[in-house]
């Protein structure tokens, strides 16, 4: 595995794509520097929650895991979970069943 660079039409090296668990581990560090460089700035850091409405489609994400494996751990199809997904609302009863395949994914 190693890292992607994109450059800029220059040539330049402009970003840098890296494995999620990399990511993840660098989190802090990488907010830390970008507050300090943008100090004067508005820096926002970036929240998942923000952009991402739906409760079931939220737990998913932050569990690190797809439609399709919520979807095996709950014995439902994949378009079931795409569809709640695309729901304004979700009942407790539903999110007490996605927060129990979510635990049992990680077994």
């Amino acid at each position: 595995m190693s890292l992607q660079i994109i450059k800029s039409i220059d040539g330049k090296a402009e970003y840098v794509l890296l494995p999620v668990h990399i990511y993840n581990s660098l989190r802090n560090e990488i907010e830390a520097a970008l507050k300090k460089k943008y100090k004067n700035e508005d820096y926002v850091p970036f929240e998942l929650a923000d952009y991402v409405d739906n409760s079931v489609a939220l737990a998913r994400i932050n569990a690190g895991i797809t439609q399709e494996t919520l979807a095996e751990h709950m014995n439902v199809t994949q378009a079931y979970i795409s569809k709640l997904e695309a729901q304004s609302k979700v009942t407790a009863k539903v999110l007490k069943k996605v927060k129990a395949a979510i635990e049992s994914s990680k077994k």
